[in-house]
């Protein structure tokens, strides 16, 4: 049986109490309100895959008037019987219990586990979701005989609203049951955002609707690095993807990267370089040589079709818009661009996110910068925390999931050094930049760049372990984080991480535990 702080990320808060294991057994029932339905649905099958019983799903009209049974009204889980509580082995119970307090997050959520059952309670599905994560994690990943969870209680609210990690679909394309396999992974560290990176000099990854070559050639064959990674999502397959997304609680974050990284749709539309001329494919790894023509209305057009366009298919509230790297666009043209440009996501109902280089220009009230690189300080960074930007942290030689763990990594790159786990896990994103403090925090994202990635088995090589150091500094309260503990309880899901299929990195930084075999 596991101890009931082996979770990661580590909760805020947790009291155990050996008197209150919950032994599951075969009478055993999941009860929730209908607006809870979805996870609690979850959260029956999860029991049944484990245990091998039928656990039955139940449903009550009031889930929130349920304090009978519920540990925190005094006594064990089980203590007082209601009349829909016919399980001799115990209730399982989700709440929906909003309070009223606007500063709750809606990612909070209480579990209470006794002998008699356990409750689980949220003022949201979302942190309904989330406390199924850590269940999930007290539970054995494969079907035991005897299942016990731990007794006690814990009490979590994440630190940062945005804990994200980042997908490049443009230099190698992966197709939609890699990302929902990759969905399924990051979500139970809680993981909320996924941004993909779906355009760069290599290969546009997004039908866009009007502008059908984008993808016809360059999302076609030949296109990607080395020209080993075609493919693209249509509509229909992105807005499917961003639907499933929504059933992790993981919100896509589209990122059309402007005015540099743009020589894949130049290749696809040769007006829109400024002589008109063709441009030859793209299958290297270099940065910074190509750049819309910024006096051209033509450029504009375009940029507000595809904008348009990406907005419409996704519900939630951010675009990306690049900016970094725009080495062939002179400093006064790229504030002329960048004025022009960052306006325009708002137009269309969301929130621009953009690499901090776009801090050089003045931002919309709304905008957001997410710093990328490794140098100690940024003062346009700093100045937009300053007049209220929010800010997302993602320092290369920290969160960069591409980078190399250390000099025998067979993937990678290393130009911002070689990043192991406890490089990931040991810094603060309060700390890294001068003048952006916790109150100008939207919160962190670990991008990976897939330059040297041919599979999802590469993708999960390079994102675990890495990405759940990233999650505890998202989640975890700063006081309660230690690499010690850390370390330990990453040890611990080795097995977890096998008996899922997930092709982690076997850092030597971690000692391990070894897979029970039959």
């Amino acid at each position: 049986m596991r101890e009931l702080g082996d979770i990661i990320p580590l909760p805020a808060s947790v009291r155990p109490d050996s008197s209150g294991d919950f032994r599951i057994t075969a009478e055993v029932a999941v009860i929730a309100a209908p607006a809870a339905a979805a996870v609690a649905d979850e959260l029956a099958a999860l029991l049944r895959r484990i245990t091998g019983f039928l656990v039955a799903r139940r449903e009550e009209e009031e889930s929130a008037d349920a304090e009978a049974g519920d540990p925190s009204a005094g006594g064990s889980a089980g203590g007082g019987e209601r009349s829909d509580d016919r399980s001799a082995g115990g209730v399982v119970r989700l709440l929906l219990d909003d309070d009223g307090d606007d500063a709750k997050s809606p990612e909070s959520y209480r579990l209470d586990i006794a002998a008699g059952g356990v409750t689980l309670r949220a003022p949201s599905a979302q942190g309904l979701f989330a406390g199924l994560q850590t269940v999930r994690q007290l539970l054995p990943e494969t079907r035991q005989d005897d299942v016990v969870l731990p007794g006690g209680r814990i009490e979590d609210a994440p630190r940062f609203a945005y804990r994200g990690t980042m997908l490049d679909l443009a230099r190698h394309f992966f197709g939609p049951a890699d990302i929902r396999a990759h969905i399924d992974t990051i979500a139970q560290f809680k993981i909320n955002h996924l941004h993909l990176h779906l355009t760069d000099d290599q290969g546009w990854r997004l039908e866009i609707e009007g502008w059908p070559r984008l993808t016809e050639v360059s999302g076609g064959e030949g296109t990607g690095i080395d020209g080993a990674g075609p493919g693209f999502l249509t509509a229909r397959e992105y807005a499917d993807l961003v639907a499933y997304a929504a059933t992790r609680f993981v919100t896509i974050v589209p990122e059309i990267d402007l005015p540099g990284h743009v020589n894949a749709a130049q290749v696809a539309y040769p007006e829109l370089t400024c002589d008109g001329r063709p441009v030859l494919p793209r299958t290297d790894d270099a940065v910074g040589y190509s750049s819309l023509c910024v006096d051209r209305e033509e450029t504009y057009a375009f940029v507000e079709d595809v904008i348009r366009v990406v907005a419409g298919l996704t519900p939630g509230p951010y675009l990306h818009i690049g900016g970094d790297e725009a080495l062939s666009t002179t400093a006064e043209d790229y504030r002329t661009f960048m004025t022009r440009v960052l306006p325009l996501p708002g137009k269309y109902g969301k929130r621009a996110i953009g690499w901090h280089e776009m801090a050089a220009v003045e931002l919309p009230a709304s905008a957001i910068p997410q710093y990328w690189r490794i140098e100690p300080a940024d003062d346009g960074v700093a100045r937009a925390a300053r007049s209220g930007h929010q800010v997302i942290m993602s320092p290369a030689d920290r969160g960069y999931l591409d980078m190399k763990y250390d000099e025998s990594t067979p993937l990678g790159l290393d130009w911002a050094g070689l990043v192991g786990v406890e490089r990931s896990y040991d810094w603060d994103p309060a700390d890294r930049l001068p003048g952006v403090a916790e109150e100008s925090l939207l919160g962190v994202e670990a991008p990976l760049w897939s330059e040297t990635l041919r599979s999802l088995a590469d993708v999960q090589f390079m994102t675990f372990p890495r990405l759940p150091a990233i999650a505890e500094i998202g989640w975890t309260p700063r006081a309660a984080r230690d690499w010690p503990s850390f370390r330990r309880r990453l040890g611990e899901f080795g097995p977890r991480f096998e008996a899922q299929g997930v092709n982690y990195h076997r850092s030597p930084e971690i000692d391990w535990r070894q897979r029970r075999t039959a």
